[in-house]
């Protein structure tokens, strides 16, 4: 996580640089000879996101204590295997991506879609969520 960190902050000042630079090339352009904001805002703005998670995965890294498995050089890629869990047989993520695409095309076509859309969005992250505690797979 380390490496991550210094990459991110290293993404950050070269976005930072970017902006900076974008502002003087638009100030010399002699067909313009004014600051184009729209792109250099945009350069800035991600010069912003890249530093907040740069600092967000320094703070993290800090509070772990510890290097993680993959940051060891001597570590192999199935020692961090164990991380999660996820079911592959489940058709939970297929009926709220269905439901989702509902909610995002009742926002294109008709709003009385998005109700439905995120009634069905609900039930469907409650029936992934209570998977486990029902029927065959119940602990």
């Amino acid at each position: 996580m380390g490496v991550n960190v210094k990459l991110f902050w290293v993404l950050s000042a070269f976005y930072f640089v970017s902006s900076a630079l974008y502002v003087v090339w638009s100030l010399v352009d002699p067909f313009h000879e004014q600051v184009e904001w729209a792109g250099s805002l945009a350069l800035a703005c991600c010069g912003m996101l890249f530093a907040l998670i740069a600092f967000y995965l320094g703070r993290a890294h800090k509070a772990q204590g510890g290097e993680l498995i993959e940051d060891l050089p001597d570590s192999t890629v199935d020692e961090g295997a164990e991380l999660g869990f996820y079911s592959p047989w489940s058709w939970w993520p297929l009926a709220i991506a269905f439901a989702i695409g509902l909610v995002f095309l009742g926002l294109a076509v008709a709003v009385w879609m998005v109700f439905i859309g995120a009634t069905l969005t609900f039930v469907c992250l409650v029936g992934w969520v209570f998977e486990y505690y029902r029927g065959n797979f119940a602990r």
